[in-house]
């Protein structure tokens, strides 16, 4: 090997074991990511995060080589957190100046972490791996860019709808993403706020769609990043008000013009006496739209509930060395 391309840096790589599936391919993972990491970087740890109560990681361990095995960390969660909680865990526990969060479906791909290492030495503090197209059907389709849209019109964000979760952060940039301690996470926007420079690898990888979420989960956490990220349904809010209003003002007029002329603002003949189909459908109107707002409240309601609790993002059972 050329001496010149090995780094002096620490590496750490945070590795989430969310399913039965992704532990059983986590010995080939740790195989394939020990050689690259081993010939070019100075020193690594991997934090290989338990997302399994109950499910011990030993004997998937165990039987790898002593070089590489006393070089995993593995931290087994007590209860099953989302995704994005569990990276944090293994993101407070890393010590490298740089940190590699690595997804399961990049496994036949060892060779990205010196690629993203090469890119991050040009003067990036974020490098990440991005799709060329998603995976999806036409609805789930139509939701996601429904959501981007949103964010991308209603926030100062600058996210890629096309971004993988795999991605490299530096020392400075990762010690400014923990002092967002949000329980309410979206890692993409998150990444956003922290800001500093950024930039990607193209890959021929596709976005697929998680497995671990239900359509319900895709909705809730679609939610809750609208109502954390974005102005979207302030705004909303305001133009349902804005139409009430402008209702309000031709209901009036109309009840005025059929009083005097006995003629509505559409030219048909009324009794003065009558009008309460009117009263009822204007009735249920206005209040389908307070039934909207006090929805729309309630959803900014529980996510202040939820952060002033101050909960923990996870709780860990126990600790492995090997």
């Amino acid at each position: 090997m050329n001496p010149q391309s090995r780094y002096n840096s620490f590496l750490s790589i945070v590795l989430v074991v969310h399913d039965e599936e992704e532990a059983q391919k986590l010995p080939l993972l740790l195989e394939r990511l020990f050689a690259p990491i081993r010939d070019h970087f100075a020193d690594f740890e991997f934090i290989v995060v338990n997302n399994l109560p109950g499910r011990s990681l030993d004997e998937l361990v165990e039987p790898l080589t002593d070089a590489l095995k006393h070089q995993v960390y593995v931290l087994n969660l007590s209860s099953t957190t989302p995704w994005n909680h569990a990276v944090v865990a293994g993101l407070d526990r890393a010590n490298g100046d740089y940190t590699l969060i690595f997804e399961f479906d990049f496994m036949d791909h060892p060779e990205l972490v010196v690629e993203l290492m090469e890119r991050a030495r040009q003067g990036y503090d974020i490098v990440y791996l991005r799709a060329p197209r998603r995976v999806a059907g036409w609805r789930t389709g139509l939701g996601y860019r429904l959501f981007y849209w949103i964010l991308k019109n209603y926030s100062s964000l600058q996210i890629d709808e096309l971004a993988h979760n795999t991605r490299l952060i530096s020392r400075r940039a990762l010690n400014s993403l923990l002092r967002l301690r949000e329980n309410l996470r979206y890692m993409k926007a998150i990444y956003s706020i922290v800001g500093y420079r950024t930039t990607f690898i193209q890959t021929e990888v596709p976005l697929k769609p998680d497995p671990h979420s239900s359509f319900r989960e895709k909705l809730h956490n679609s939610l809750v990043a609208i109502t954390s990220f974005t102005t979207f349904l302030r705004t909303l809010l305001f133009w349902i008000f804005v139409f009430s209003i402008l209702l309000l003002i031709v209901v009036i007029y109309n009840a005025v013009k059929v009083k005097l002329t006995n003629v509505d603002i559409f030219g048909i003949y009324h009794e003065t006496v009558s009008g309460w189909p009117f009263l009822v459908v204007l009735i249920s109107v206005f209040f389908a739209i307070t039934c909207l707002n006090l929805f729309i409240m309630s959803i900014y309601l529980s996510n202040i509930y939820y952060e002033i609790k101050h909960r923990p993002l996870y709780l860990i059972e126990s600790i492995k060395r090997y």
